[in-house]
């Protein structure tokens, strides 16, 4: 069965995954974007935006290894935008324009219906009304084998940690305090939910953390496709 995957998840040194009060002008909430400025200069994310350059090495290697062999996505509604409540209509499209950096089917939950949305580059936004387990499911059949990855925000990750969902997470640890903001981990005890450390490596930029789900006989789920 393929595996549900995280990476690339921000964190501040005080264990907020994202600030408060997102908008439009903070799409990762006040301060949230600099939990990321580890990624910004990074050859993949240059190449997202259809640009030369960028930097290789460790960043680079951790912001690439998020997008081997996924074939499908999972967003929470804050992922795919700042609005709340019933969609007003059908003109919020996501945050990154006509052609988003996906590039396969892509799951956001809600409580709210929509209609799919289907974008240039093979990326397809499908809304999900029936709860985290559904939208694995959904996004497990669209993948075709490959991994699934859920990528946020810090709701939809706690709620499939708490389900014990996620087989491997990628955190990004930058040294930056928040104060206040969404905690990642608050009443989380990830030792009972059977994660542990398999990797750890520390940049000028982050500290990158891999924790790994173990299985019903305690070994660990392999942390590379």
């Amino acid at each position: 069965m393929s595996r549900l995957r995280a990476h690339a998840l921000g964190i501040s040194i005080d264990g907020f995954g994202a600030g408060l009060n997102q908008s439009l002008d903070h799409p990762l909430g006040v301060g949230g974007m600099a939990l990321h400025e580890w990624v910004f200069a990074t050859r993949m994310f240059h190449q997202m935006f259809g640009r030369d350059g960028g930097s290789t090495g460790v960043d680079n290697d951790f912001a690439e290894r998020g997008f081997a062999n996924i074939g499908a996505w999972i967003l929470g509604r804050n992922m795919f935008g700042p609005l709340r409540g019933p969609w007003p209509d059908d003109a919020w499209k996501g945050w990154w324009g006509e052609n988003p950096p996906y590039h396969v089917p892509v799951f956001v939950l809600t409580h709210h219906p929509r209609a799919s949305i289907e974008m240039a580059g093979g990326t397809t936004f499908h809304f999900v009304t029936d709860g985290i387990e559904a939208a694995l499911n959904l996004a497990r059949d669209a993948a075709g084998g490959k991994d699934v990855r859920v990528g946020g925000g810090v709701a939809t990750i706690r709620a499939y940690l708490r389900a014990r969902l996620i087989d491997e997470m990628h955190l990004a640890v930058s040294s930056v305090v928040l104060g206040v903001g969404e905690a990642l981990f608050t009443g989380l005890d990830l030792v009972s939910l059977g994660y542990r450390c398999t990797e750890h490596v520390a940049t000028p930029a982050a500290t990158h953390v891999i924790l790994t789900r173990a299985d019903a006989a305690g070994r660990a789920i392999p942390s590379k496709p």
